[in-house]
């Protein structure tokens, strides 16, 4: 390689990088649910409370586990290990819930979902994202977004909605030990 196409290519990856750098990049939560890692959207965050005893309602949604009060704002308490098929647990004092705000037709809707632990906050810029494997058709998967990806590590980002609410034939029994 001659030095003229050196310094072309060098130009080219030093253009590249800057062009990267100014790539826009959203921050996700990060929390974990069975030992993998799982990221929402910060922006849709509107808090992280510890387990609180929650109102269960007969007859609503196998992954509604109950409704709380948020200061005079009756929110849905979704189980997402639930609604994953992710392995049950009973849920406690080590138990988070995390508090998210879901645009509708209607405007804003609020929820809870329950997780075992925040993790971190990240970065991911688009090219960080990988797009989700389509490995199934399930209505779960429509939750999620892409796979990001840090130096040691992939987080399964979801965009979670409030459809979340109304899917009541996403499993069969609910086996759970909510206390």
């Amino acid at each position: 390689m001659n030095n003229e196409t050196e310094n072309d290519l060098d130009k080219v990856n030093n253009e590249l990088s800057k062009a990267q750098a100014d790539e826009q990049s959203d921050q996700y939560l990060t929390f974990f649910m069975a030992g993998e890692e799982y990221g929402v959207d910060i922006l849709a965050v509107r808090e992280i409370r510890g387990w609180e005893p929650i109102t269960a309602i007969p007859n609503s949604p196998s992954q509604v586990l109950g409704f709380t009060n948020l200061r005079g704002t009756v929110a849905p308490i979704v189980d997402l290990r639930h609604y994953f098929g992710v392995e049950t647990t009973s849920y406690g004092n080590a138990s988070v819930v995390i508090i998210i705000s879901v645009q509708t037709d209607k405007g804003e809707k609020i929820m809870g979902i329950v997780v075992d632990a925040v993790s971190d906050v990240y970065n991911f810029s688009k090219s960080n994202v990988q797009p989700s494997p389509e490995l199934s058709q399930t209505k779960q998967a429509q939750y999620v977004k892409g796979l990001g990806s840090t130096e040691d590590k992939m987080v399964i980002l979801l965009e979670l909605t409030e459809q979340l609410i109304a899917d009541s034939d996403i499993a069969a029994d609910r086996h759970l030990l909510v206390g």
